[in-house]
């Protein structure tokens, strides 16, 4: 459709051009006694001959000099226009009434046809800027889709990455349940289902409903919460009204992972907290959490999540986003603020 709307600007740019260049003697002429038969021989004759130059070479010639043909391009130019060039000297020759000659008043024929072909050689100019802007157009279309097609499978690797990340971190929970917490671990697995339903529904569209990724962060920091003691504090902050926004599903999910992975401990009392603000079109998510750093052995986590979060911002929201993250007074902090438009 797009294409289509394209060729018929084009086409009517074209015809726009020759009408204007058509009318322009009688434009000049207005209200004075025109000599249609002069204006036909020395502007329209001539304007018939460039049009033809013209699309000859738009059309057909220009093709050879971009496929690596200059040579006959060149030939068949020169031919062509000194073809055109002999026959409108002839016609002009035949329809001009017969005039006295006057010696040293025509310059000589060599000379005319110099400045004719300079003439003719204008429109073969025209056609091939038109031409070579349309193939620079076309490059440039078809780098902006090769750059889309790789955008799109890094992000899909990306989230083919996140998904078993994600879904190893679940089940490690859900396994560090079943022995002391048979009920709990009951109610994991049929939290996971939901939260697998929305990996099987919504993380497969471009962008979801802010909305939906709270809710989403909501049953993940629940079933996350159940297998902890009461040492640990979970404080969610997370706005009760929310706009019409959208953004990039499991955004924040890494974070919120991470937030579990490291700031969770058997023996010493440790803080979570989840906050999101939303200003107009700009999202601010701030994770916080005690730092216990976790020892070599520990496999709760593949240690992937915020590298891959990095890595979806700068490809989703380039030059839209800030991520910051810091340690202070044994919390670790991490920050996101991104504008959705």
């Amino acid at each position: 459709m797009i294409n289509l709307k394209n060729k018929n600007l084009e086409i009517s740019l074209h015809l726009l051009v020759w009408l204007v260049l058509f009318f322009l003697p009688a434009a000049f002429s207005f209200g004075a006694e025109t000599d249609w038969s002069g204006v036909f021989r020395h502007f329209w004759l001539q304007l018939i001959f460039l049009a033809a130059i013209f699309y000859i070479n738009y059309f057909v010639l220009v093709k050879w000099l971009f496929d690596d043909k200059k040579m006959w391009f060149f030939v068949t130019n020169a031919i062509f226009l000194l073809t055109l060039i002999y026959f409108k000297n002839q016609i002009f020759e035949w329809s001009e009434p017969p005039r006295p000659r006057m010696p040293g008043r025509r310059p000589p024929e060599g000379i005319r046809y110099f400045f004719d072909f300079l003439i003719y050689l204008i429109p073969v100019a025209f056609s091939i800027a038109i031409n070579a802007g349309k193939k620079m157009q076309k490059a440039e279309e078809m780098k902006i889709e090769a750059d889309n097609i790789k955008l799109q499978s890094e992000l899909q690797h990306l989230k083919y990455q996140l998904q078993p990340h994600f879904l190893f971190n679940a089940l490690n929970n859900i396994y560090s349940l079943i022995d002391f917490a048979p009920e709990k671990a009951k109610q994991s697995v049929h939290s996971l289902s939901k939260l697998m339903r929305h990996f099987l529904y919504k993380s497969e569209a471009a962008t979801i409903s802010i909305s939906d990724e709270i809710d989403f962060l909501n049953k993940y920091i629940e079933l996350m919460a159940l297998r902890l003691n009461d040492k640990t504090k979970v404080y969610t902050n997370f706005p009760k009204e929310v706009p019409n926004l959208q953004v990039a599903p499991l955004l924040f999910i890494s974070i919120v992972e991470n937030g579990f992975k490291h700031g969770v401990s058997a023996t010493q009392l440790s803080d979570i907290n989840f906050k999101m603000e939303i200003d107009g079109d700009e999202i601010l998510f701030t994770a916080s959490n005690s730092n216990f750093p976790k020892t070599d052995s520990d496999k709760s986590g593949s240690g992937i999540g915020v590298d891959n979060l990095k890595k979806r911002l700068n490809l989703l929201y380039p030059e839209k986003h800030e991520f910051h993250s810091c340690q202070n007074d044994g919390m670790y902090i991490a920050e996101v603020k991104l504008k959705t438009k």
